[in-house]
C-alpha cells in the first residue's frame, strides 16, 4: 500500500511504506535495504519506444537538416571532409552492436562516396581521455569501417601533438579557441554525437572533444564549476556551458560544421535483467527469484570477474530521436527528447539524499577498477547533478553514497590518479590550491604525456579535472557519508564519513538534520533526472 499518489507518470515517484526492500547499486553488487517509512523513492521512466528503422531515420535527418542545406547538397568531388565521433565514455554501459556510431558512419561514408568525396578522415574526439584499443575502436565503428580507415584515416585526436592543433582566435572573455587542425582545415566538419545525457552534444562536442589542455583551461577549472548549476541543464545558470558556447560560436565562424545528434532511450538492461529498472513493489515472483539468483551468483564470484562480466554485458539502447544541421538548433531538439525520457517532476528538496554508485563511470570503461577519485566524481559530480531547477538535496543537507570504496587503481589507464590521490589530496582538498599549485605540474609531466600519447592512459591533468568536477556538489552538501567502505583511509582522504550499513548512515544523517528530516533515494540506474519544484 502506498501513502501518497504517484507524481506525474506511473512508477516514477512513490512514497515507500517499507513494505518492499529497495535495490541499491553497490559497485559490482547490489544492496537490498529496508528504508524508513516515508522515504521518497524516485524511479526512472520506463524506456520510450525506439524508432522502428534507425537507418531510415538517420538518412531522413541528413536530407532534412535544421537551418542549413541537406547534406548531399553540401558535397562536391574533391572536397576535404572530416567526421568526428565520441569515444567509449558514452553511453554507459556500452550499447549492443551495432553501435550508433557504426550506423551513422556507414550511412555518411556511403553518401560521401556517392558524391565523389574521397578525402575523408574520421577522428575520435577524446580531448584528454585515454586512447582506445584497436579492438575497442573496431567494436564501436564496425569491422567494415575499421578495415578501410584504421589507422591512417581513422584515429584519435592527440591533444599533445602541436602539429595537430590550431588556434582560431579568442572569445570576448579571452578564452583560446583551439581545435584539431585537420577538423579546422576541412571544407566540412561533420560531428556525429551519441547523446547519452543532456550534458552531451551541443558546442561541447568540438570545443571540448577536439581541443587540448590550453583550450580546456577556460572552463575545466574550479571557478567555472562553482559558477555552474546542474551540468544536465545547459540552458540554466552554468558558467561551464556559457564558456563552451562562446568557444563554439567562434569555431563556427571559421569552420563549416554539420552536426548530427541522437537521443537514446532508457533500455539499459537486456533480457532477463529488466526487473532491475522496476519499482520493487511491482516485482513478480519471477523477478524476486531472478534477483535472489543474481545475488547468490555475485556473492560467489570474485570482484574482478564480476566487473569483467558487467563490462561485457551490453545495453540494448534504442534510438528515439535524431536531428542534423546547425549545432544549436539540433541540440535544442535533442535536449527536448532527452528530458522527455529522463525528467521526473519532484516536489521539494530532500534533507538526506541516498545514491548507490554502480561499477561504471564515463572514465573507467574496460578498466580494472572504479578508483576513489571516480567514486567521488560519480557521487558529487554526476549523480548530484542529475537535476534541473534546484538540487534534489537542500543546501547543507547530507548525501549518502553506497560503494565499497576500494583503493584499487588501473595503473595503465589512470597512472596520474594514484599520485594525485595519495600525494595531493592528503595535503589539501582545496580545488583552488590544486589549480594554482599542482595543475601545471601534472599537465606538463613528460612521463604522463608519453603514457597519454603512446599508451592508453588518461592525460596527467585528468585527476585534477575529476576533483574539480565534484566541486559544486562539495560546496553544496554539508556532509557525505559512504556506506560499506571496506577501509577507513579512502573516505578519510576524500573528506567523507563512513558507516557499515545504510541504517547506521541514516541515523548519522538524522542526528545532523533532525528526526523529521525528509529522506529521498534515487533508483539509479537507468538514468533519472529530477525536475525539482
Amino acid at each position: 500500500m502506498r501513502l501518497a499518489k504517484e507524481l506525474e507518470a506511473p512508477e516514477v515517484v512513490t512514497i515507500d511504506t517499507g513494505s518492499a526492500p529497495r535495490i541499491i547499486h553497490f559497485g559490482e553488487d547490489f544492496l537490498l535495504e529496508d528504508l524508513p517509512v516515508g522515504t521518497r523513492v524516485i524511479y526512472p521512466r520506463q524506456p520510450m519506444a525506439g524508432l522502428p528503422n534507425p537507418r531510415a531515420a538517420i538518412r531522413w535527418a541528413l536530407h532534412h537538416p535544421l537551418e542549413c542545406d541537406p547534406l548531399p547538397a553540401q558535397l562536391r568531388p574533391g572536397m576535404k571532409v572530416t567526421i568526428a565521433i565520441d569515444d567509449l565514455s558514452v553511453p554507459l554501459p556500452q550499447m549492443a552492436r551495432p553501435d550508433l556510431r557504426q550506423t551513422m558512419l556507414e550511412i555518411l561514408l556511403e553518401m560521401l562516396a556517392d558524391h565523389g568525396v574521397d578525402d575523408v578522415h574520421i577522428i575520435i574526439a577524446i580531448a584528454l581521455h585515454r586512447k582506445m584499443t584497436a579492438a575497442e575502436v573496431e567494436r564501436m565503428v564496425g569491422p567494415k569501417v575499421f578495415r578501410e580507415f584504421w589507422p591512417d584515416r581513422l584515429y584519435h585526436h592527440d591533444a599533445e601533438d602541436p602539429s595537430m592543433m590550431v588556434e582560431l582566435g579568442r572569445t570576448r572573455h579571452g578564452e583560446p579557441v583551439r581545435i584539431n587542425r585537420r577538423a579546422a582545415e576541412s571544407d566540412l566538419l561533420i560531428y556525429a554525437n551519441v547523446n547519452f545525457v543532456p550534458m552531451n552534444g551541443g558546442h561541447k562536442s568540438i570545443g571540448v572533444g577536439l581541443t587540448d589542455y590550453e583550450g580546456l583551461k577556460a572552463n575545466h577549472n574550479p571557478h567555472a564549476i562553482r559558477e555552474s548549476w546542474s551540468y544536465m541543464d545547459p540552458k540554466g545558470p552554468s558558467e561551464l556551458h556559457r564558456s563552451i558556447d562562446r568557444i563554439g560560436k567562434i569555431v563556427e565562424q571559421h569552420v563549416n560544421v554539420f552536426k548530427i545528434e541522437t537521443a537514446i532511450n532508457n533500455r539499459m538492461y537486456g533480457a532477463g535483467m529488466e526487473f532491475l529498472a522496476k519499482n520493487e513493489d511491482d516485482f513478480t515472483e519471477t523477478d524476486r527469484l531472478k534477483f535472489q539468483a543474481l545475488k547468490w551468483t555475485l556473492s560467489r564470484t570474485p570482484r574482478a570477474l564480476r566487473r569483467e562480466v558487467f563490462m561485457r554485458v551490453p545495453a540494448p539502447y534504442e534510438l528515439i530521436a535524431v536531428y542534423a544541421g546547425k549545432t544549436e538548433a539540433v541540440h535544442d531538439k535533442i535536449l527536448e527528447k532527452s528530458y522527455e525520457q529522463y525528467a521526473v517532476k519532484v516536489q521539494g528538496q530532500a534533507d538526506i539524499l541516498i545514491h548507490g554508485i554502480p561499477f561504471i563511470s564515463p572514465y573507467n570503461v574496460n578498466s580494472k577498477a572504479l578508483n576513489p577519485l571516480l567514486v567521488q566524481v560519480m557521487g558529487l559530480g554526476y549523480l548530484f547533478n542529475l537535476y534541473r531547477g534546484r538540487p534534489l538535496v537542500k543546501k547543507g543537507g547530507v548525501l549518502i553514497l553506497a560503494h565499497p570504496c576500494t583503493d584499487d587503481f588501473d595503473t595503465e589507464h589512470h597512472p596520474s590518479y594514484v599520485e594525485f590521490f595519495y600525494r595531493v589530496l592528503t595535503e589539501t582538498r582545496d580545488a583552488t590550491v590544486h589549480q594554482h599549485k599542482y595543475e601545471e605540474e601534472f599537465a606538463k609531466n613528460p612521463a604522463y604525456i608519453e603514457m597519454y600519447r603512446r599508451g592508453h592512459a588518461y592525460h596527467g591533468v585528468h585527476p585534477l579535472y575529476m576533483w574539480y568536477w565534484g566541486e559544486n556538489g562539495r560546496q553544496h552538501v554539508g556532509k557525505v557519508i559512504v556506506v560499506g567502505a571496506e577501509n577507513e583511509h579512502v573516505p578519510r582522504i576524500l573528506g567523507w564519513e563512513r558507516a557499515d550499513t545504510l541504517a547506521e548512515a541514516i541515523a548519522m544523517a538524522r542526528a545532523e538534520m533532525g528526526r523529521s528530516a525528509q529522506i529521498t533515494m534515487v533508483h539509479n540506474a537507468p538514468v533519472v533526472l529530477a525536475d525539482v519544484e
